[in-house]
Protein backbone atom coordinates (compact mmCIF):
# COMPACT_ATOMS: atom_id res chain seq x y z
CA UNK A 1 0.00 0.00 0.00
CA UNK A 2 1.16 3.53 -1.09
CA UNK A 3 2.50 6.44 2.04
CA UNK A 4 4.11 9.58 1.45
CA UNK A 5 6.53 11.09 3.98
CA UNK A 6 7.11 15.07 3.90
CA UNK A 7 9.47 17.13 6.03
CA UNK A 8 7.52 16.10 8.98
CA UNK A 9 4.59 14.12 8.02
CA UNK A 10 4.01 10.64 7.31
CA UNK A 11 0.92 9.92 5.31
CA UNK A 12 0.00 6.25 5.53
CA UNK A 13 -3.08 3.98 5.44
CA UNK A 14 -5.22 3.43 8.64
CA UNK A 15 -4.51 0.62 11.06
CA UNK A 16 -6.76 -0.75 13.98
CA UNK A 17 -4.55 1.57 16.21
CA UNK A 18 -6.02 5.26 14.67
CA UNK A 19 -9.17 4.37 14.98
CA UNK A 20 -9.46 5.78 18.66
CA UNK A 21 -7.44 9.13 17.86
CA UNK A 22 -9.54 9.22 14.75
CA UNK A 23 -12.59 8.43 16.74
CA UNK A 24 -11.63 11.39 19.18
CA UNK A 25 -11.23 13.67 15.97
CA UNK A 26 -14.56 13.27 14.14
CA UNK A 27 -16.18 13.71 17.59
CA UNK A 28 -15.18 17.28 18.34
CA UNK A 29 -17.47 19.70 17.62
CA UNK A 30 -15.16 22.13 16.54
CA UNK A 31 -13.07 20.02 14.17
CA UNK A 32 -16.70 19.33 12.81
CA UNK A 33 -17.86 22.51 12.35
CA UNK A 34 -17.95 22.44 9.00
CA UNK A 35 -19.52 19.13 8.63
CA UNK A 36 -23.33 18.57 9.64
CA UNK A 37 -22.60 16.77 12.82
CA UNK A 38 -19.82 15.19 14.74
CA UNK A 39 -19.55 11.66 13.96
CA UNK A 40 -20.31 8.78 16.17
CA UNK A 41 -17.49 6.00 17.30
CA UNK A 42 -19.59 3.95 13.94
CA UNK A 43 -19.89 6.04 12.05
CA UNK A 44 -15.73 7.16 12.48
CA UNK A 45 -14.98 3.15 12.10
CA UNK A 46 -17.21 3.24 9.19
CA UNK A 47 -15.27 6.23 7.62
CA UNK A 48 -11.84 4.29 7.89
CA UNK A 49 -12.90 0.90 6.67
CA UNK A 50 -13.91 3.00 3.23
CA UNK A 51 -10.96 4.87 3.63
CA UNK A 52 -8.73 1.75 3.03
CA UNK A 53 -10.76 -0.07 0.53
CA UNK A 54 -10.45 2.66 -1.05
CA UNK A 55 -6.63 2.98 -0.82
CA UNK A 56 -6.50 -1.06 -1.34
CA UNK A 57 -8.49 -0.68 -4.75
CA UNK A 58 -7.24 2.47 -5.79
CA UNK A 59 -3.82 2.86 -4.74
CA UNK A 60 -4.59 6.30 -2.85
CA UNK A 61 -6.93 7.67 -0.83
CA UNK A 62 -8.03 10.11 2.92
CA UNK A 63 -3.77 8.74 4.29
CA UNK A 64 -3.54 8.97 8.05
CA UNK A 65 -1.29 12.07 9.17
CA UNK A 66 1.07 11.00 11.31
CA UNK A 67 3.47 13.22 12.66
CA UNK A 68 7.34 11.58 12.06
CA UNK A 69 9.13 12.80 14.79
CA UNK A 70 6.40 11.85 17.54
CA UNK A 71 4.23 9.29 15.84
CA UNK A 72 1.02 10.91 17.06
CA UNK A 73 -1.97 10.54 14.48
CA UNK A 74 -2.84 13.83 13.89
CA UNK A 75 -6.20 13.29 11.26
CA UNK A 76 -6.03 12.58 7.56
CA UNK A 77 -4.72 13.95 4.10
CA UNK A 78 -5.09 12.93 0.95
CA UNK A 79 -6.91 12.11 -2.26
CA UNK A 80 -10.36 10.62 -2.77
CA UNK A 81 -13.05 9.69 -5.31
CA UNK A 82 -16.46 11.76 -5.14
CA UNK A 83 -19.48 9.27 -4.88
CA UNK A 84 -22.31 12.01 -5.45
CA UNK A 85 -22.99 13.57 -8.51
CA UNK A 86 -22.18 17.19 -9.57
CA UNK A 87 -21.69 18.79 -12.78
CA UNK A 88 -17.63 18.77 -12.19
CA UNK A 89 -17.75 15.27 -11.41
CA UNK A 90 -16.35 12.27 -11.93
CA UNK A 91 -13.22 13.28 -10.63
CA UNK A 92 -9.92 13.09 -7.96
CA UNK A 93 -10.24 15.63 -4.61
CA UNK A 94 -7.99 16.76 -2.75
CA UNK A 95 -8.83 17.06 1.43
CA UNK A 96 -7.71 17.00 4.68
CA UNK A 97 -9.05 16.88 8.52
CA UNK A 98 -6.95 17.18 11.44
CA UNK A 99 -6.84 17.11 14.53
CA UNK A 100 -7.69 20.53 16.56
CA UNK A 101 -4.13 20.64 18.60
CA UNK A 102 -2.36 20.13 15.38
CA UNK A 103 -4.03 23.49 13.79
CA UNK A 104 -2.05 26.33 12.64
CA UNK A 105 1.40 24.30 12.64
CA UNK A 106 1.13 24.08 8.30
CA UNK A 107 0.16 20.70 8.33
CA UNK A 108 -2.66 20.50 6.08
CA UNK A 109 -0.67 22.35 3.12
CA UNK A 110 2.41 20.24 3.82
CA UNK A 111 0.35 17.29 3.64
CA UNK A 112 -1.49 18.42 0.86
CA UNK A 113 1.26 19.60 -1.34
CA UNK A 114 2.89 15.74 -0.99
CA UNK A 115 -0.55 14.57 -1.98
CA UNK A 116 -0.81 16.66 -5.05
CA UNK A 117 2.50 15.27 -5.78
CA UNK A 118 1.62 12.01 -5.96
CA UNK A 119 -1.65 13.13 -7.83
CA UNK A 120 0.29 15.12 -10.70
CA UNK A 121 3.22 12.40 -10.30
CA UNK A 122 2.70 8.63 -9.96
CA UNK A 123 -1.34 9.09 -10.65
CA UNK A 124 -0.29 10.91 -13.54
CA UNK A 125 -3.50 12.71 -13.14
CA UNK A 126 -4.57 16.37 -15.39
CA UNK A 127 -6.57 17.91 -12.36
CA UNK A 128 -7.32 17.59 -9.19
CA UNK A 129 -10.80 18.57 -7.18
CA UNK A 130 -11.01 20.39 -3.72
CA UNK A 131 -14.39 21.96 -2.13
CA UNK A 132 -15.88 22.93 1.12
CA UNK A 133 -18.97 24.80 2.38
CA UNK A 134 -18.71 28.27 2.21
CA UNK A 135 -18.30 28.62 5.33
CA UNK A 136 -14.88 26.70 6.01
CA UNK A 137 -12.42 29.85 5.60
CA UNK A 138 -8.96 27.86 6.71
CA UNK A 139 -9.76 24.83 4.38
CA UNK A 140 -10.21 27.56 1.97
CA UNK A 141 -6.77 29.39 2.27
CA UNK A 142 -4.80 25.96 2.53
CA UNK A 143 -6.98 25.42 -1.06
CA UNK A 144 -5.05 28.92 -2.42
CA UNK A 145 -1.74 27.86 -0.63
CA UNK A 146 -1.48 24.60 -2.42
CA UNK A 147 -2.14 26.66 -5.91
CA UNK A 148 -5.64 25.77 -6.32
CA UNK A 149 -7.58 28.33 -7.80
CA UNK A 150 -11.34 29.38 -6.96
CA UNK A 151 -14.08 28.39 -9.49
CA UNK A 152 -16.52 30.56 -9.07
CA UNK A 153 -18.93 29.42 -11.85
CA UNK A 154 -18.54 25.76 -10.26
CA UNK A 155 -19.63 26.75 -6.50
CA UNK A 156 -22.66 24.13 -5.80
CA UNK A 157 -25.24 23.51 -2.94
CA UNK A 158 -24.18 19.93 -1.66
CA UNK A 159 -26.88 16.89 -2.89
CA UNK A 160 -26.15 15.18 0.09
CA UNK A 161 -27.56 18.13 2.40
CA UNK A 162 -31.43 19.01 2.26
CA UNK A 163 -32.18 22.32 0.88
CA UNK A 164 -31.99 25.40 3.27
CA UNK A 165 -29.11 23.91 5.36
CA UNK A 166 -26.04 26.18 6.74
CA UNK A 167 -23.60 24.01 5.07
CA UNK A 168 -25.37 23.34 1.78
CA UNK A 169 -23.60 25.71 -0.40
CA UNK A 170 -20.30 24.56 -1.64
CA UNK A 171 -16.97 26.41 -3.21
CA UNK A 172 -15.25 24.29 -5.65
CA UNK A 173 -11.26 24.80 -6.24
CA UNK A 174 -9.49 23.01 -8.85
CA UNK A 175 -5.58 22.65 -10.01
CA UNK A 176 -4.37 21.44 -13.31
CA UNK A 177 -1.48 19.25 -13.80
CA UNK A 178 0.08 23.01 -15.75
CA UNK A 179 -0.65 24.47 -12.85
CA UNK A 180 1.14 22.75 -10.35
CA UNK A 181 4.15 22.33 -13.01
CA UNK A 182 4.27 25.94 -12.78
Amino acid sequence: MSQLTTERLLLRPPTDDDRAPIAAMNADPAVMEHFPAPFTRAESDAMIDRITAMIELRGFGFWVAEVRETGQVIGFVGLSVPTFEAPFLPGVEIGWRLTKDAWGNGYATEGARAALAHAFGPLELDEVLSFTATTNKPSQRVMERIGMTHDEAGDFDHPRLPDGHRLQRHVLYRISRAQWEA
